[in-house]
């Protein structure tokens, strides 16, 4: 652990002191979102110290130079990256003459943030003293607005406490913003269009390339203790990318002034004139009023909450962690828009360029798929149909591939490649399989079988022409090989026959077959549809079944255990334990040449395969894999606890799955990777849920019915959590002595515990 000043809690994220050396950590931790848009919890007055502003809007990017000392043929010509959007918390403020800054306060006391994951609002409070001795007790809530995703609220607070002050807000918009990560220093922004009436002003600009347009908008409304004042700005500055407006108030000792500022972007994707629907947007939240809108906040956030929530009694740190994680993967994406996507970063930051990976098929989909309604997950499925014609196009640019053979890019933004590094644009190509296996998975969890018939299977004959055409021929072995990759770990670059890539292509070859003779029998007009459509053959579909028949996997006889890649056990096999711990993480510490050498793993990569293909193993094999990889993972992706949670609570091995979990729910909050004021690991949250439910409730899909194994760490009381299957809610709550399921349904269901069926019938509970 390597931050413990986040106070512990339910329901909130709380911090209670203004640590100058903190602020950037705090700007991930208590980012706002709301699907559409998302903000890192920049102050909103001025702030002269250390910080990474950040405000970003969901499917706006821009195509950044690659950066690299020299050109490959097939390296990207871009490197994706989710831009910083023009600036509409601003709110510049004089008090006596004097900026508020609380880097240059003389003393800053009584500071407080709290993030209430219940309410999806974010509050700060602070008292000040001023240079010039002016005394100051500050509140401001934010809020960015389910209801009106477009919308976000700002209630900004000042009472002076030591003297009547002279009080000047200065809200503004501004669209002169760079990025963090900028290779070149350059702006993505051309502001084209400033307006400005009453209280209410507009900044329109478009992104250089790429051409979204979007409009900032604020609308301002003063308020002396709680009563609505009719004024106009006293004066306004205007240049071609910012506007700002001055309010000057007088407000005796102990009276509140407060400016409310509605703000937001209305953008190209969704709006013809963005202007004109900034104005329809700002009258809609002004016609529902402040309280109404904090009201329709708390109702929004109730009602996602009371599907989605995991309760853990006893354990208040791992209580916290859960519901963190669980609201910022609401805070990113609620599936209304198949358009979109989840970024690893989600609205917290620009690491990653804000891009989709493969995470959201390996991990998010569960996710969404037993919290939302099943179409959630079918859009995300379907952002991956819509792009397999890019797909097609990078196998065949990038890689000369041919017949229709698609490699799903590693980065994207819009179907492209957007990858600079060639170990893994070019090598990290289980990617592909990850997709294929949310298809198997998507359709083993909902039973929805139109989707493999409508879309699926095109997506799916792409993905196995590409592994037919990847794998090669090796006449000494006699078997196919795959050469070249990088697989999940990626402290192991260009190695050959890597497990869990060969285990993946040899699967999806065999699960496409399956499904080719599946439609054809089920749905004939869709097969005559697709093979005339993709042009497939018995022939070619026969050829398949030879490389997956063949498939090489590299094995050890002495360890009894496949190997990660050729060649592992030729490495210098010493165990993270006995590794110094001033080296770790080690891909800060040690150069990557020696990361490359070493044996070790930065997250779950054969034990990857076990996880996707459980029913493949016995219980023994996975026992054998686990305690041989584990020893040499440093878990230095936060993709790498989850999985080994789920694993070792499969093998009674709680107290490890406990530590996993702690690890994997609190990595942001503790800070473990020494990274998070780059932003919060949003697409590793979902496998937090999966830790609890897969791991300590053991729950599976078999044969069309839930399955569980309920375990409990000795740390917790008791939890529960919910499950949509196939449109019906059941609820499974867990403690040491019993498991109690609940159904909200119109049928009755049958699920096993522990291999023993049991029927759960609507509101009457079961206990076993």
């Amino acid at each position: 652990m390597n931050q413990d000043y986040i106070k512990p809690d339910n329901w909130s994220i709380i911090e209670e002191e203004f640590d100058k050396d903190k602020v950037k950590s705090s700007e991930s931790l208590f980012s706002l979102g709301n699907g559409a848009m998302g903000q890192r919890a920049n102050f909103e007055e001025t702030y002269t110290g250390a910080t990474f502003q950040g405000s970003y809007i969901a499917g706006i990017y821009y195509p950044d130079k690659t950066k690299v000392g020299w050109w490959k043929n097939g390296y990207p010509k871009y490197f994706a990256k989710v831009l910083n959007a023009p600036n509409w918390i601003g709110i510049d403020i004089e008090i006596n003459g004097e900026n508020l800054d609380l880097n240059t306060c003389i003393e800053v006391t009584k500071f407080r943030r709290e993030l209430n994951m219940k309410e999806g609002i974010y509050y700060r409070s602070f008292n000040a003293v001023l240079q010039n001795g002016t005394q100051i007790e500050v509140k401001i809530t934010r809020f960015l607005s389910l209801d009106l995703d477009e919308v976000g609220i700002i209630n900004y607070q000042i009472i002076p406490i030591n003297k009547e002050a002279k009080i000047v807000f200065k809200p503004y918009l501004d669209a002169g913003v760079t990025n963090e990560d900028a290779n070149w220093e350059e702006k993505f922004w051309e502001p084209s269009d400033v307006n400005y009436s009453e209280n209410k002003a507009f900044v329109t600009a478009r992104t250089f390339k790429t051409h979204f347009v979007a409009t900032t908008f604020m609308q301002n409304t003063i308020l002396i203790n709680d009563a609505i004042l009719n004024i106009t700005p006293t004066a306004v500055v205007s240049t071609t990318e910012k506007v700002q407006f001055t309010y000057e108030l007088t407000v005796p000792k102990g009276e509140k002034s407060t400016l409310q500022k509605i703000g937001g972007y209305t953008v190209s994707l969704n709006h013809e004139n963005t202007e004109t629907g900034a104005k329809k947007v700002i009258e809609k939240a002004l016609s529902l009023g402040y309280s109404k809108l904090v009201h329709n906040q708390i109702d929004a956030w109730a009602k996602i909450w009371e599907m989605s929530d995991i309760t853990i009694d006893g354990d208040v740190k791992a209580q916290q962690g859960i519901r963190f994680n669980i609201f910022q993967l609401n805070q990113t994406y609620l599936g209304k828009d198949s358009r979109l996507n989840i970024g690893p970063k989600g609205f917290t930051g620009e690491k990653y360029g804000g891009s989709t990976y493969w995470d959201t098929e390996a991990y998010c989909i569960p996710f969404y798929m037993a919290t939302k309604d099943q179409q959630v997950a079918r859009n995300l499925l379907t952002y991956r149909y819509n792009q397999l014609d890019k797909a097609i196009e990078n196998a065949k640019d990038n890689l000369g591939f041919t017949n229709g053979a698609a490699l799903y890019p590693m980065v994207t933004m819009n179907g492209e490649e957007c990858h600079n590094e060639w170990e893994i644009t070019h090598e990290e190509i289980h990617r592909n399989g990850a997709i294929a296996f949310a298809i198997f998975n998507y359709l083993r969890y909902t039973g929805d079988n139109s989707y493999i018939p409508e879309k699926g299977l095109e997506v799916l004959i792409g993905i196995s022409r590409f592994w037919h055409q990847r794998a090669s021929y090796s006449t000494n072995k006699n078997q196919y090989m795959i050469l070249g990759v990088t697989g999940p770990n990626e402290y192991e670059n260009n190695v050959n026959n890597n497990f869990y890539t060969n285990y993946i292509a040899k699967w999806c070859l065999d699960y496409t077959y399956e499904q080719i003779q599946k439609v054809a029998l089920d749905y004939p007009i869709d097969h005559k549809r697709i093979t005339e459509k993709v042009k497939i053959t018995e022939a070619e579909v026969h050829d398949w079944k030879k490389v997956s028949e063949n498939m090489y996997f590299p094995f050890s006889k002495e360890h009894d255990v496949y190997l990660q890649q050729d060649g592992f056990l030729d490495k210098d096999l010493i165990p993270v334990k006995d590794l110094d711990k001033t080296h770790r993480p080690i891909n800060q510490k040690w150069s990557w040449d020696r990361v490359l050498r070493s044996p070790y793993i930065k997250q779950a990569d054969t034990l990857q395969g076990f996880y996707f293909f459980e029913d493949h193993f016995t219980i023994d094999q996975l026992e054998k894999h686990f305690n041989f990889y584990e020893p040499f993972t440093v878990h230095e992706s936060s993709l790498s606890p989850c999985v080994h949670s789920i694993q070792a609570a499969k093998l009674n091995k709680i107290d490890m799955a406990y530590t996993f979990y702690l690890r994997t729910s609190r990595l942001d909050l503790d800070d473990y990777n020494n990274e998070v004021e780059e932003g919060c690991h949003i697409t590793s949250m979902a496998g937090t849920w999966m830790s609890i439910v897969e791991g300590f409730g053991g729950m599976r899909v078999k044969n069309d019915a839930l399955h569980f194994e309920p375990k409990i760490p000795k740390e917790w009381e008791g939890y529960s959590f919910k499950i949509n299957f196939r449109n019906q809610i059941l609820k499974v709550s867990v403690n040491h002595n019993e498991t109690n399921f609940s159904l909200e349904g119109d049928n009755s269901i049958s699920v096993f515990v522990n291999g023993n069926e049991i029927l759960v019938e609507q509101d009457k509970l079961v206990t076993v």
